[in-house]
């Protein structure tokens, strides 16, 4: 196996631990040119196909929300995002991480998800600039226990 091929699998396992699914459909809020492009290509990978944007019209299975301090108020920005999804699926918030610009107070997301009715089930390292919060409904997280 090339060294493309060992990196392309290790990027689609990534997206496949954070819970991403084929056929699932995955909406994106928050896309800028600062996002982190290899997680992105991740999803898609095992998804089967694109991200659909924030335009998209029907519920979607999941949400990836890139959040920075300045976008506003992060408690209404998980309230529309939750409204996206099917009921029982998951909302993965992306913040730049610590010491970058517009990082997000960790009490700062576990308030606003609170307040949304989100509790978080996983934190990871989404790549060299973000880090990422897996956010569900109470009642989704005591469902797949």
């Amino acid at each position: 196996m090339s060294a493309t091929a060992d990196h392309a699998e290790e990027r689609t396992n990534v997206a496949a631990r954070l819970g991403f699914e084929p056929g699932q459909v995955v909406q994106e809020i928050g896309y800028d040119e600062d996002v982190e492009q290899e997680l992105r290509e991740s999803i898609e990978a095992v998804i089967g196909q694109e991200l659909v944007d924030e335009d998209y019209e029907d519920v979607a299975d999941a949400v990836v929300l890139w959040f920075r301090d300045d976008d506003g108020d992060l408690t209404d920005a998980l309230v529309d995002a939750i409204g996206l999804i099917d009921e029982g699926g998951a909302v993965w918030l992306l913040t730049p991480k610590t010491g970058r610009d517009n990082y997000v107070e960790p009490s700062d997301i576990n308030e606003a998800a609170q307040t949304a009715g989100l509790a978080q089930t996983k934190s990871i390292n989404a790549g060299k600039d973000w880090t990422g919060s897996r956010l569900v409904t109470p009642k989704a997280a005591k469902s797949k226990r």
